[in-house]
Formats: structure tokens, sequence, C-alpha cells
């Protein structure tokens, strides 16, 4: 077998604009993913049952089902009740939901894990639950939280594979596409691999740096 090199050449800047699509749909996710994530961990924490429970429902749901069912449940069923998404945004949704769900999680196992001294601590000189959630808890667990959390992020972009699935030009997408005319599937998928390695290498980089720069409590 011959690797074609001149079809490599020429499929490096088509994979890019599916890769440049990747990095903004993942982007998005991980900001609303985050969010929502830190939201639900702390709402798990809530001394409202009900709010507790729906959060450990939602948390098992999307830890229990596949990434790719998901993604078809936004893509496929939200039509049914009226909410129609071009699929660059359902799969925005679907990553944010899958993220939030594991974030959620993360948070709430890192608030865990600060001892129990500082919440008696906060408790005696009269700080109510939350403020000592968001000034005494969530503070000293970040640094147990971005490792985890940082993970799941690169696992997430990986995950973005699947939205080849509802037709978003992303990164396999257009490597699909390129196999489709040329028939050379073994040195386009050896490039795109080579896309999320270095992609995801550059995350785990980002990640490193900013657990060096979190304080130690």
């Amino acid at each position: 077998m011959v690797f074609d090199w001149n079809l490599v050449l020429k499929s490096i800047p088509l994979l890019g604009v599916g890769l440049w699509t990747s990095i903004k749909i993942c982007s998005l996710a991980m900001v609303i993913g985050t969010a929502l994530g830190v939201l639900l961990g702390l709402t798990s924490l809530s001394k409202f049952a009900p709010a507790r429970w729906a959060v450990r429902a939602y948390v098992d749901f999307i830890r229990g089902t596949p990434l790719l069912i998901q993604i078809f449940l936004v893509y496929f069923v939200l039509p049914i009740a009226g909410i129609n998404l071009p699929e660059f945004w359902a799969g925005v949704i679907a990553l944010s939901l899958n993220a939030a769900g594991f974030i959620a999680e993360i948070v709430r196992a890192g608030i865990g894990s600060v001892e129990k001294g500082q919440t008696e601590a906060a408790t005696s000189i009269g700080m109510r639950h939350r403020q000592i959630l968001f000034y005494v808890l969530l503070p000293q667990s970040l640094r147990a939280v971005v490792p985890p959390a940082t993970n799941e992020l690169i696992m997430l972009f990986k995950g973005s594979a699947l939205l080849s699935v509802i037709s978003v030009y992303e990164l396999t997408r257009a490597g699909q596409a390129i196999i489709a005319v040329h028939f050379a599937p073994f040195e386009i998928f050896m490039l795109i691999a080579l896309y999320y390695y270095v992609t995801v290498s550059i995350l785990a980089s980002l990640s490193r740096w900013l657990e060096r720069k979190l304080p130690v409590w």
C-alpha cells in the first residue's frame, strides 16, 4: 500500500475547517456545561430534598446512557415538542447537557472532600449554608475539582466525533466527506487521529498549567 502524501497535504486545510467547527462547538459546550454542572453540583448539596433528588436523577440518567443516545434525543425528540434546532446548536446542547451531568458529580465529590472542620468553623461564626458553600467549601475544593473536570472536558472533545451522525460538519464528518470522494481511509483517519491527539495534548497541558496555578489551601 502506497501512502498518498499529496492527498494528505490537500486534506489538511479541509480537515482544519472541521476542526474549527469542533473547537467552536466544544468551547461553547464546555462553558455552558461547566456553569450548569457547578450549579447542579451545588444544588445536590442543598437542604431542599426534592432539588437533591432531581439532580441525582439527572446525573444518573446522563451517566447511565450513551452520549450518542443523548445526541439523538436532542436532535430528533425535541422537534416533537416544537423545538427545532440546527445541527450545530443541537450538538452544543447535547454536549453541554452531558458535560453538566459529570461535572455536577465532580463538584459534589470535590466539595465533599473538604474536611468537615471547615464547615463546623464557618457555622460557629454564624455563616449560613449557602455562604459556607460559596465562600468556604467551593474555593477550597477547586484544586481537587480541576483535574477530573478538565479530563471530562477532554473526553467531551473526543466525544464530539459522534456529532457526525447528525451531519454536523466537524472534524470526523469532514474526514468522512474526503474519504467518500478519494477512497483513502487510512491516510485520512490517521490525519484525523493526529488532529485529535494534538488538540487533546494542548488541552491536557493547559489543565496541568491551571492546576499548578491554583492556590493550595
